[in-house]
C-alpha cells in the first residue's frame, strides 16, 4: 500500500471510530443542548486537540510502551474511567438546577462556559485510553513502517479535522432551539440519562483494566 493510500485508510478508519457512540459524543451533545452552541463547538475543538495528541502518541510509537507495560495501561483505564464517574457525578448532581437564557446572549444559557468546555471536551478525549490503543493499532496496521516526512506533517492537522468536525457537526445538531427547547423541558431527566451512560463507560473502563490485570 502506497503512503498516500495508508493516509486516506486510517483517517477513514479515525472517522468512523469518532461517529460510534461514546463519552465524547455524549459530552458534546450534553453542552451543546444544555448549555451554547459555543460550548458544544469549543468542546468539539478540544476534542479535535485530543485526537492530534493521539496521533502524535501513535506516530512516535509510544503505544508500543503503553501495551508492553501492562500496568501503565491498567492504571490509565482506571484513571479515565474515574474521572468519567466524576464527570456524571457533577452532571447529576447539577441536573434539577433550573437554567435561564439571556436575552443579551442572543439566547445562549446564563451559565455558559466556552472556556470550560474546551477543557472538558479535551480531557474526556485525553481519560480513554481505549482511544489511545485504537490510534495506535491503526497506525501499526496501516502506516508504512518508514513513512514519508510529509506524513508527520499531513497526519495531524487531517485527523483534527475529523475529530473537530464530526463533533462540531454533534454540536450544531443538538444546538439548535428546537433540541434545546426540549431539553429543558426535561433537563432533570435528560442530565440524569447522560450521566448514567457516563457512568456506565466509566465502569467498563474500570472493570475492563481489572480483567487486563488478571
Amino acid at each position: 500500500m502506497s503512503p498516500s493510500a495508508a493516509i486516506v485508510t486510517i483517517l477513514s478508519a479515525l472517522l468512523i471510530g469518532a461517529m460510534s457512540p461514546g463519552p465524547s459524543f455524549v459530552i458534546v451533545a450534553r453542552n451543546s443542548v444544555g448549555l451554547s452552541r459555543r460550548d458544544g463547538l469549543a468542546t468539539a475543538l478540544g476534542m479535535g486537540v485530543g485526537g492530534v495528541f493521539f496521533s502524535g502518541i501513535a506516530l512516535l510509537g509510544l503505544y508500543t510502551l503503553l501495551a508492553a507495560v501492562t500496568w501503565l495501561y491498567v492504571s490509565l483505564k482506571v484513571a479515565g474511567g474515574l474521572y468519567l464517574i466524576y464527570l456524571a457525578s457533577k452532571i447529576w448532581r447539577g441536573a434539577p438546577a433550573p437554567l435561564a437564557f439571556d436575552a443579551a446572549q442572543n439566547g445562549a444559557l446564563a451559565n455558559s462556559n466556552p472556556r470550560k468546555s474546551f477543557w472538558i471536551g479535551l480531557s474526556t478525549q485525553l481519560s480513554n485510553p481505549k482511544t489511545a490503543i485504537y490510534y495506535g493499532s491503526i497506525f501499526a496496521a496501516l502506516l508504512p513502517q518508514h513513512p514519508p516526512v510529509w506524513c508527520y506533517f499531513v497526519l495531524p492537522p487531517a485527523i483534527f479535522t475529523i475529530e473537530a468536525g464530526w463533533y462540531t457537526v454533534v454540536a450544531l445538531g443538538f444546538s439548535s432551539k428546537r433540541s434545546r427547547e426540549w431539553y429543558l423541558r426535561g433537563k432533570t431527566w435528560v442530565d440524569r440519562v447522560a450521566a448514567g451512560a457516563i457512568t456506565a463507560l466509566g465502569l467498563r473502563l474500570i472493570f475492563a483494566a481489572h480483567r487486563v490485570g488478571l
